[in-house]
Parts: C-alpha cells; sequence; structure tokens
C-alpha cells in the first residue's frame, strides 16, 4: 500500500470522525432539545419564547449553520494536517 493512499484514508477518516462529532451534536440540539427534551426545557423562556419551543422552531436550524462554520473551520486544520490543497500539488 502506498504512503498517499494511506495518507488519503487517514484523511477521509479524519474527514468521516469530524462529521460524526458534528452531525451527533446537531442530532441532540434538534432531536433531543426540540422533541425529546422540549416539555422540560419549555419552563425557560429565550427571547420571550418557551425554550422547548425556540429549539424545535429556530435552535436547530442556528446550530446546524454554526456547524457548518465550524466544520469548514476544522476541516481546513484537517486539510494542512494532511497537505491537501498545497500549491505545489496542483503544478
Amino acid at each position: 500500500m502506498s504512503t498517499n493512499n494511506t495518507n488519503n484514508r487517514e484523511y477521509w477518516k479524519a474527514n468521516l470522525r469530524l462529521l460524526a462529532k458534528l452531525l451527533t451534536i446537531w442530532f441532540i440540539v434538534s432531536f433531543g432539545f426540540g422533541i425529546m427534551l422540549a416539555d422540560w426545557l419549555d419552563q425557560f423562556s429565550l427571547f420571550g419564547f418557551k425554550l422547548g419551543f425556540w429549539f424545535a422552531q429556530q435552535g436547530a436550524i442556528y446550530v446546524f449553520v454554526a456547524l457548518i462554520f465550524i466544520y469548514a473551520w476544522r476541516m481546513k486544520a484537517i486539510d494542512r494536517q494532511f497537505g491537501v490543497g498545497d500549491d505545489e500539488d496542483q503544478a
């Protein structure tokens, strides 16, 4: 197995680990907070709305958008770690 192939596999594994973590966070926020814990969270309010309702209607979307930016930021670091996108590779 060549080192380039091994490097590609490790890069893909790092990408999948990151995706799994971010999707787990989104699942907890959208399903956990928005559905499973909504009744308990409704005892608190955010901007005048019950917190469980807010997570179900808006919170999961805001968290998803934030996770997109976190993904881009972390993938930039992973790209640098594995040398993906270097100018010397594009020659």
